[in-house]
């Protein structure tokens, strides 16, 4: 069977049965989902299909920002980043430093979404000059520009450090902007995979298209 088939992180009840009625004459289709189901983690647009269909299909739409996140030590937050950004289409994650991360959090959406790997800040930064996209350092310290009145670049990659220590001097030294998020109560930062998500909705607040979301 297909390596998609099976229960997902909410059990068997979710998704749908085996196809009903004549198949769909379709190459996107599985025909292995078509006869078994589909209980995969997949908005109902993409039911039964191919992953390879999935993924080309998202590739069409998928918007104009990339997220990365600094790997140099253990994170368990790195999977959520990978979910979040594949819900808000990223066009690419980046994992900096150690190329293992813990896969949990990213509920198998790492599947749909590209990961790409850069061993350091600086092979990061390259990449990303020779791709005309403005790296935003996302990191809570003194000189940064409060998110909620910044303007993110429509063509950027979104970066973001790890729990505890946050960025790396070398990477707000980098960064073309420096955004903070306001924070109001007692603790010093906020869990690194809601900060991805908070600063990645941002950038669809300003520049996605509301019309094609699901």
């Amino acid at each position: 069977m297909s390596e998609d088939v099976g229960p997902t992180e909410w059990g068997t009840s979710v998704g749908v049965g085996p196809w009903e009625g004549p198949w769909p004459d379709d190459e996107r289709y599985d025909p292995e989902l078509l006869e078994h189901g589909d209980r995969r983690n997949v908005v109902d647009e993409y039911r039964y299909w191919r992953r390879e269909a999935i993924i080309a299909d998202l590739d069409r739409r998928r918007h104009d920002f990339h997220v990365a996140i600094e790997n140099f030590q253990h994170d368990h937050n790195i999977g959520t980043v990978v979910r979040t950004a594949n819900a808000f289409l990223a066009r690419a994650v980046h994992i900096v430093g150690r190329r293992r991360w813990n896969r949990r959090g990213a509920m198998v959406t790492d599947r749909y979404q590209h990961v790409h790997h850069h061993p350091d800040v600086a092979s990061l930064v390259e990449w990303a000059r020779a791709e005309d996209l403005a790296v935003v350092a996302v990191d809570n310290t003194p000189g940064a520009v409060p998110l909620e009145r910044a303007e993110l670049p429509r063509r950027c990659v979104l970066l973001f450090g790890q729990e505890g220590p946050g960025l790396h001097e070398e990477s707000r030294h980098e960064a073309e902007l420096v955004v903070s998020i306001a924070q109001f109560g007692s603790t010093r930062s906020i869990n690194a995979g809601v900060a991805a998500g908070v600063v990645m909705h941002t950038w669809i607040q300003q520049h996605a298209n509301l019309d094609e979301a699901w």
